[in-house]
């Protein structure tokens, strides 16, 4: 199927040199893309347990901010 699609000069022209150093025709190259875009053929990124500090007190505490308070995201 033909399609047009925009894309700005800069990425075209990366585009197009990649597929030229990997000997292929753009069609072809930016089919590969999107099939391996869409099955999720990505770099699987890491993800790590991040452990915050428990912070202990000797009571209850209460916030309580104004509505200006909020709105503005001052209240301490």
């Amino acid at each position: 199927m033909r399609t047009t699609i925009d894309l700005p000069d800069a990425l075209f022209r990366r585009v197009k040199a990649e597929a030229a150093l990997r000997g292929m025709r753009l069609r072809e190259f930016i089919a590969q893309s999107l099939e391996e875009s869409l099955a999720g053929n990505r770099i699987p990124t890491k993800s790590r347990r991040v452990r915050l500090p428990l912070i202990r007190t000797g009571g209850k505490h209460t916030i309580n901010p104004s509505r200006e308070e909020l709105d503005a995201g001052t209240w301490d």
